[in-house]
């Protein structure tokens, strides 16, 4: 999905691809926990607080997190872009159980498919925050 939704971002010239189903799409920029290397993963937002972007490591309901959740744990210094505009420096943090437990059913209620993800998998499906650094 990495791949095409960055197609249509680059044939487009930006002027496509920044919202899917309803939600915002960011370009989430981590450092591999094991290269090294700077890794770029496309994502939905179902959830802003404040300036915060909230991020759903869902991996479509797979029993393992995505790589881009695990780079962020051993790294949280992210980079995002949204909407086409330039990288931002943000800070990547996981939602604490008080955090999750109330934004969760948020999410779910708007956004139907990651309760479907959820129930897939015996893991609990982290949110993350990505906050703004000043």
């Amino acid at each position: 999905m990495n791949t095409l939704h960055r197609a249509i971002l680059r044939v487009s010239g930006g002027r496509l691809g920044w919202k899917a189903g309803g939600m915002p799409v960011l370009e989430l920029t981590t450092i591999g926990r094991k290269s090294g290397e700077r890794r770029a993963a496309m994502l939905t937002s179902p959830l802003q607080v404040g300036g915060s972007f909230i991020v759903v490591a869902s991996r479509g309901g797979d029993d393992t997190h995505p790589a881009w959740f695990l780079n962020l744990r051993a790294d949280p210094h992210v980079e995002v872009v949204i909407g086409g505009a330039p990288p931002r420096p943000m800070l990547a943090r996981v939602a604490t159980p008080e955090e999750r437990a109330r934004l969760w059913p948020e999410v779910t209620r708007t956004f139907r498919n990651y309760a479907g993800y959820q129930r897939r998998t015996d893991r609990e499906i982290p949110l993350v925050f990505l906050d703004p650094v000043s």
